[in-house]
């Protein structure tokens, strides 16, 4: 059985990690098989948003450490970076600059890489269930695969020390009271929330979505005047589509849009 099954539902496409046995734990073969997924989305013109959740009753609990454990075995130095470095940041990057909605739809425990990869999706759905776990520091490793960019970012910089330093597991309810997620619902609920999430985002002109990524990853880095005048250049872009002129012109006819993508 595939290791990621690959779900169309209308303009929304999900990717669900099928380890469940695991907990989803992400090995080579899934973490190669979702970085390929994530970038025929991206060149897919029929997938207007994307979804990212696990079989079972797991998000993903990390690395499969049994994929690496004969690195333990030898007394040579562990050298953990060109992993990183060839499995992970491609798939991060992937999921942070496509120019789709990503949504991570969290039915379980999301620990250590597993909780990374959520975290790099644009939206996070939880269940009453789920918990999240920066597991890093409890095998004497620093958070990767994104973990350190991104919390101080979602929840600030005492909270992410909190976070990684502490390795304490996070409950669904106090990831959204600190902003970590941005809807908890119960368990037997996730597919329909999530489900009227994507078909929201997917309805929406797409390329105003995925200009509005551009300028949110952007605006990370920079100053405020050169986030204005970044905005000032993804605008022209924006206004000369036609999902623009659409939207403006069924806003004066008071009838719903219909936006392709152009």
């Amino acid at each position: 059985m595939s290791k990621l099954l690959i779900e169309n539902d209308g303009a929304v496409r999900t990717l669900r990690l099928n380890r469940p046995e695991s907990l989803n734990a992400l090995d080579n073969e899934l973490l190669t098989s979702l970085g390929r997924a994530v970038a025929d989305a991206d060149k897919d013109k029929t997938v207007r948003c994307l979804v990212i959740t696990g079989a079972g009753r797991g998000f993903s609990s990390g690395q499969d450490l049994a994929d690496v454990a004969a690195r333990y075995k030898s007394s040579e130095p562990i050298e953990l970076g060109a992993h990183l470095r060839e499995r992970y940041n491609p798939l991060i990057m992937r999921i942070r600059t496509i120019e789709k909605p990503v949504i991570a739809a969290v039915n379980g425990v999301a620990a250590g890489a597993g909780c990374s990869l959520a975290l790099a999706c644009d939206l996070r759905v939880a269940t009453e269930s789920a918990t999240f776990i920066e597991a890093f520091i409890n095998v004497g490793l620093v958070p990767d695969s994104g973990s350190t960019f991104m919390l101080p970012r979602l929840i600030g910089v005492a909270r992410a020390v909190d976070m990684a330093c502490t390795g304490r597991k996070i409950s669904a309810a106090e990831a959204l009271q600190i902003g970590l997620v941005n809807q908890v619902v119960p368990d037997d609920q996730l597919a329909a929330a999530v489900k009227k999430l994507a078909d929201k985002l997917a309805g929406l002109p797409p390329r105003a979505i995925g200009l509005t990524k551009r300028a949110i990853n952007a605006a990370w880095t920079a100053d405020l005047e050169s986030q204005l005048d970044y905005e000032a250049m993804l605008q022209t872009t924006a206004g000369q589509t036609r999902d623009h002129r659409e939207g403006v012109t069924a806003f004066l006819e008071k009838r719903p849009p219909q936006f392709t993508g152009e």
